[in-house]
């Protein structure tokens, strides 16, 4: 699954319903990420990171399927997981690893 490219039912509505906010949000990105040295793999992760202390599903999965696809292994998506443990606590990081697993598996 990790090289299909998945968009939700709610971004195709969001695409239809404000296209330009939306091509905006996404030039705004790509922008963002490609403004400095770090790689695609490595902005994913952090992306990921960031979602799941945000406790979004969607965004968890989305960068899941980002990540794979910029050749993180399943194993360094779990331990960019793990290492905020102590950061975010375990019960957030367990939401997101089953999350990740519903992609991965």
């Amino acid at each position: 699954m990790a090289d299909k490219k998945v968009v939700s039912k709610h971004y195709h509505f969001l695409k239809g319903r404000f296209p330009d906010v939306m091509t905006a949000v996404e030039n705004l990105g790509s922008t963002i990420r490609d403004a400095g040295p770090l790689d695609k793999k490595t902005t994913e992760l952090i992306q990921l990171a960031v979602a799941a202390s945000a406790q979004s599903t969607g965004s968890v999965h989305s960068h899941t399927r980002r990540a794979l696809a910029e050749g993180a292994s399943k194993e360094e998506i779990e331990h960019a997981l793990l290492v905020l443990i102590s950061t975010i606590g375990f019960p957030k990081v367990a939401a997101a690893l089953a999350w990740v697993r519903e992609i991965t598996e």
